[in-house]
Parts: structure tokens; sequence; C-alpha cells
């Protein structure tokens, strides 16, 4: 599968020649809360924690699954760092299919 993040923030799958919307990651609303989605411009460390928490993730399984190390992901969380360029953009592409970007890493 092949994911195409465009300029305003939403993801595609590119099948043959055309481009799919990809269809949000089902949250189950009394489990849990609204997050804020990684934004070009969003240096939040909650946004990146909210993300790996609606993930079930530990810090550790999360940056194992990114390939960073775990320093990294405290860093962003605790607002020392904010993710850039790839990275942000792999986020943001986390918040709208994360079930299928971790799919499409594991067999990377």
């Amino acid at each position: 599968m092949r994911l195409r993040l465009k300029a305003d923030g939403r993801v595609v799958e590119l099948r043959d020649g055309q481009e799919l919307p990809v269809q949000p990651f089902p949250v189950q609303p009394s489990v849990v809360e609204p997050v804020a989605t990684v934004a070009p411009g969003d240096s939040s460390s909650l946004a990146v924690r909210d993300l790996r928490r609606r993930a079930c993730l530990t810090q550790m399984e999360f940056a194992a699954k990114l390939g960073v190390p775990v320093e990294t992901i405290r860093n962003w969380e605790q607002g020392k760092r904010a993710p850039r360029g790839p990275a942000r953009a792999l986020l943001a592409v986390i918040a709208h299919a994360p079930e299928t970007v971790f799919q499409a890493l594991a067999k990377a």
C-alpha cells in the first residue's frame, strides 16, 4: 500500500494511478478523549503523547515502531524538542491511519 500526505493534511492511498481517501483510525469515544493532531507548525508536546496513547503504546514501543531512539520520543513529549520535517509528516499520517502506518513500517 502506498500512501501520500497531501499539502492540506489529507492522507490518500495511491492505487492504480488514482488517489483514494484513507479512512481515519476508528476511535471508541467512551475510551479515548479527543486529541489534537500534529499539524505543520504545531510544536505541542501533548499532540505526540496523545498520538502514542491513542495507539496504546509505551514510549519504548512507539520509538521502536518509528525506528527512533526512545530519547527522541521523550524529548518530543516533554517539549524539549519538536518533530521536524519527515518526522512531523509521519506523525500526521499516524494521526489519520496508525494501523496502516505501523504495518507498513513493520515490513520495511
